[in-house]
């Protein structure tokens, strides 16, 4: 064989490249094109699994959601909350900062709540004793949050292992302060006041869940303003995207993180407050219902932008809400409901590689070049 023969390169079939951008309304279009692929895939599933009718199953899958007054507003209270504390996790996030601890910020939040419920309930009048619970709840999700944050400003810690520990701490004590509050040793705590609902927060037009959805539709506003276009924000966004530049043009960091974290954390407070006061009236180990854990996927499928978020919290809540529908009107076991949210919510979570990639077919070459 000749030495100068130039040996044949191989090269793969596709090759993956990062798109420098993509327009918003095609980027929802790839997102609509999988929640439809996913539809199809979970009918295969229902066939396969339960002998019913898809198209029944997702009919119920709405009615859950939007079948009565009722459901309607239970929708909309779930998105509130989800979505509350999907804002508190965002700036943390986008600042990358990785707080998986909201579900612990939002437990204290509560039992500081529940704590002013439990022992001034009858003593101050209501308006101020829901401003007390309000201050309360939000001072000790800031605590909650700016434990971890001080340690990983001094000592560089780990964030993601700081903020999951302390959410087991918030169980133990939520569980400690119950077992105190209720001598029975049930280890439910029933509804507070019920009789002179002290501490409750007043409906609103008639309408037990509208106060939640107000204050998280402004909150919404004011996150959107302060992420986008206030100085804060923008120091936040360059401590995430280069630490060593934010030091460069003068930015604190330390100072960034612990004040990003004190707001993260006031929020998840107010999420405890509104659970506590505006919906539960009571607490438990499973206040946050798993919300702090979801509500990292809602902020990072809208692109930390508060606007978008409201539109993922309406889809997973709507999810959630359909599959406990079909598992109630077919008398399925929960867990096939759980299958096809899972289902659904891969395929959206896999439609960012769409939008954020494109696959090239490798390119043709002439012979002799």
């Amino acid at each position: 064989m000749s030495k100068n023969k130039e040996a044949k390169v191989h090269e793969p079939l596709f090759h993956i490249a990062k798109r420098s951008g993509m327009v918003w309304w095609k980027a929802w279009l790839i997102r609509g094109c999988a929640i439809l692929a996913s539809l199809i895939v979970c009918a295969f599933i229902i066939v396969l699994l339960t002998k019913q009718n898809p198209i029944e199953v997702y009919i119920s899958m709405f009615q859950g959601s939007f079948g009565t007054k009722r459901k309607v507003w239970i929708l909309l209270q779930n998105i509130a909350i989800l979505l509350c504390i999907s804002l508190a996790v965002t700036p943390a996030f986008k600042m990358r900062f990785w707080n998986l601890g909201a579900e612990g910020q939002v437990l204290i939040g509560g039992l500081a709540c529940v704590a002013c419920m439990f022992y001034a309930g009858d003593k101050l009048p209501n308006a101020l004793l829901i401003l007390i619970m309000l201050a309360a709840s939000i001072l000790g999700g800031v605590i909650w949050g700016v434990i971890p944050a001080y340690f990983k400003a001094k000592w560089n810690t780990n964030e993601s292992l700081f903020t999951l520990m302390m959410n087991y701490i918030a169980i133990q004590l939520v569980s400690f302060a119950i077992t105190i509050w209720v001598p029975s040793g049930s280890g439910v705590m029933g509804v507070i006041n019920s009789t002179s609902k002290s501490g409750w927060m007043p409906d609103l037009f008639g309408q037990k869940y509208l106060f939640n959805i107000v204050v998280v539709a402004a909150l919404t506003v004011v996150m959107f303003v302060y992420l986008k276009y206030s100085k804060h924000g923008y120091e936040l966004s360059v401590v995430g995207e280069s630490e060593k530049t934010a030091r460069y043009i003068g930015i604190d960091v330390k100072k960034v993180i612990i004040r990003t974290m004190v707001l993260s954390g006031a929020i998840c407070g107010l999420a405890g407050f509104l659970l506590v006061s505006g919906t539960n009236h009571t607490i438990s180990t499973n206040l946050a219902g798993g919300n702090g854990f979801t509500a990292i996927m809602v902020s990072w499928l809208a692109k930390f932008n508060p606007a978008l978020m409201v539109i993922t919290s309406f889809l997973i809540v709507f999810l959630q809400r359909g599959a406990g529908e079909i598992a109630t009107n077919f008398r399925l076991n929960e867990s096939v409901a759980d299958i096809l949210t899972g289902v659904i919510i891969f395929f959206i979570i896999g439609s960012e590689f769409f939008i954020n990639y494109q696959i090239k077919p490798r390119a043709k070459h002439k012979e002799g070049k």
